[in-house]
């Protein structure tokens, strides 16, 4: 039933903690609370109905879901499922989350393979791993195994093992070459790189290193 039968909102002010909401007063009482964008259009004097209400609360949820998934991506790109479950977790309601998801696709600020190549770019940056872990990691994240094999296509998995090796190799330089080989190889396969990528890189690595030592 509506608790505010027969009443008519008689003001909207913004509110001075939060300039993204505003309250609404029906018959001189505070009511409820809107952000800007859902109470666009209400003014004084408008009735207050049941299909209002119902109206109301709808802008104001899919408002709230919209600004939960843009902060969500505000701190980097997510693909899409992440953030489907992010969205339920806060509680929005599937029809919601799928209007948002929509929403955030059409204005480019959701799109997995964007998200992929990012991904992707980061690891290289960063932390290289193997075609088969960076496989899994953005299967986890809810991509399409379609989009990983595009996306991992110009991956070139020799080249991540040596970048990946180089970084470390000047932290194990002073050790006998058994050693050295046992780390390094161990390291690339836990990278997810084969046996064989992890002894070759492994190899060529070393020999760079005694080479340095004897110039």
């Amino acid at each position: 039933m509506n608790r505010f039968n027969m009443a008519i909102i008689s003001d909207i002010q913004p509110q001075k903690r939060n300039r993204q909401r505003v309250n609404i007063y029906v018959d001189g009482q505070y009511a409820f609370s809107l952000t800007v964008s859902a109470a666009a259009g209400l003014e004084a004097g408008q009735p207050v109905t049941d299909d209002l209400l119902a109206q109301l609360h709808s802008q104001e949820e899919k408002e709230k879901a919209r600004l939960t998934a843009e902060q969500f991506l505000s701190f980097r790109p997510r693909s899409v499922a992440e953030v489907r479950q992010n969205l339920a977790r806060k509680g929005f309601p599937e029809p919601v989350i799928e209007q948002t998801v929509t929403n955030l696709q059409e204005r480019h600020l959701l799109d997995d393979l964007a998200f992929a190549r990012f991904w992707l770019e980061q690891r290289e940056t960063f932390k290289p791993r193997s075609a088969l872990a960076l496989r899994q990691e953005l299967y986890e994240k809810g991509l399409d195994r379609r989009l990983i094999e595009a996306a991992l296509a110009d991956v070139d998995e020799l080249s991540s093992a040596r970048r990946a090796a180089k970084k470390l190799a000047p932290r194990w330089a002073h050790l006998p070459w058994e050693a050295f080989q046992q780390k390094m190889g161990s390291f690339l396969q836990r990278r997810g790189f084969s046996y064989d990528t992890a002894s070759q890189v492994t190899a060529a690595v070393w020999a760079e290193l005694t080479t340095d030592e004897l110039e």
